[in-house]
């Protein structure tokens, strides 16, 4: 709760946030979603006896990402509400746009899946794990280009955030700790269920 709670008043300064301190938290915020997808992503190359670092992983990026599609959204809104600012610095090129409601609605889906597939356990997920998997493959290919686009930008925009957004993206990390380390119990049955099924087909 604590992590929370830090998370979301650190969160209130983002109406204090100009642009370019709005594109460096989103810069800082992806570079630290780059690490921990691609580490994520090795997890699903052999997710047997990895589904416990999978899940652990899969929860810990939920609020990094839930603060990414808070910045990237917050310039959205700045910039249709006519916030002069926002207005000149312009809107992303017209590819990007249009692949920007792609990228949000499979992002929540992944997660959201993920996290109906910890609640119903592996007894009752195979309409479940196909959702997740489709989404999954939507995500992966439309991140793909959104990261692709923005990745020569990343470095140096995400090494100049100001001390009060570093606190705000510390903060997002501290929160996806505690929801990992409160909802990994929830893996166990899926660790129990890989392993005999791994075992059955050993045999």
């Amino acid at each position: 709760m604590r992590g929370f709670t830090a998370l979301s008043s650190a969160a209130a300064s983002l109406a204090a946030v100009g642009v370019e301190g709005n594109e460096r938290l989103t810069a800082a915020t992806g570079a630290v979603l780059i690490v921990l997808l691609a580490a994520l992503g090795v997890t699903i190359l052999d997710i047997g006896p990895l589904v416990w670092w999978h899940v652990l992983l899969g929860m810990l990026l939920i609020p990094p990402v839930l603060l990414k599609l808070g910045s990237t959204g917050w310039r959205f809104y700045r910039y249709y509400t006519g916030k002069p600012e926002y207005v000149r610095r312009g809107p992303p090129v017209l590819g990007l746009r249009l692949l920007a409601p792609i990228v949000v609605a499979a992002t929540i889906g992944v997660f959201a899946t993920g996290v109906a597939l910890l609640v119903v356990g592996p007894g009752s997920h195979g309409f479940v794990v196909l959702l997740h998997k489709a989404s999954f493959v939507i995500w992966l290919g439309a991140t793909a280009i959104h990261v692709l686009a923005h990745l020569g930008k990343v470095p140096r925009a995400a090494s100049r955030v100001p001390g009060a957004h570093r606190f705000l993206l510390a903060a997002a990390i501290v929160a996806g700790a505690i929801v990992a380390v409160a909802t990994i119990q929830y893996a166990h049955p899926w660790v129990d269920w890989m392993a005999s099924h791994r075992h059955f087909g050993d045999g």
